[in-house]
């Protein structure tokens, strides 16, 4: 399980939730064997005056991956390889105005279709 949260102006990122989610969406995919299916994405588009980050430019993104604990230390290198070498790009951004925050917590920690995280069958690993 991951979820994710992006925070952004909304005078830069409002009309492209779809682009910047393809994106991240595809670098999960590839560096976590998220299947395609599974995207849960949730855009907090702020005002101009409600980002504040000085020294980063007006398109600056904050993602945040919350997810069952169990990626290895390597898969989570591959997803931050995947953001600079892939989303950044595809989203004209630079290296300083993406940032990536990995947060996990233990899958008893989370509720999901009526039941703990950890009495799911899930279709997929989250030990990569």
């Amino acid at each position: 399980m991951a979820q994710v949260k992006v925070y952004g102006r909304r005078s830069v990122w409002g009309g492209r939730t779809d682009e910047v989610s393809d994106a991240l969406h595809a670098a999960l995919v590839a560096a976590w064997q998220i299947p395609d299916g599974k995207r849960f994405h949730r855009f907090l588009l702020l005002g101009d005056d409600e980002l504040v980050a000085p020294s980063r430019g007006p398109g600056y993104l904050v993602v945040e991956v919350v997810c069952f604990t169990g990626r290895s230390r390597q898969a989570k290198r591959a997803l931050v390889a995947a953001m600079y070498d892939d989303v950044a790009p595809a989203l004209g951004l630079g290296a300083d105005d993406l940032e990536l925050v990995v947060l996990e917590s233990p899958r008893e920690s989370w509720g999901i279709r009526g039941v703990s995280g950890d009495e799911l069958d899930l279709a997929y690993r989250v030990d990569v």
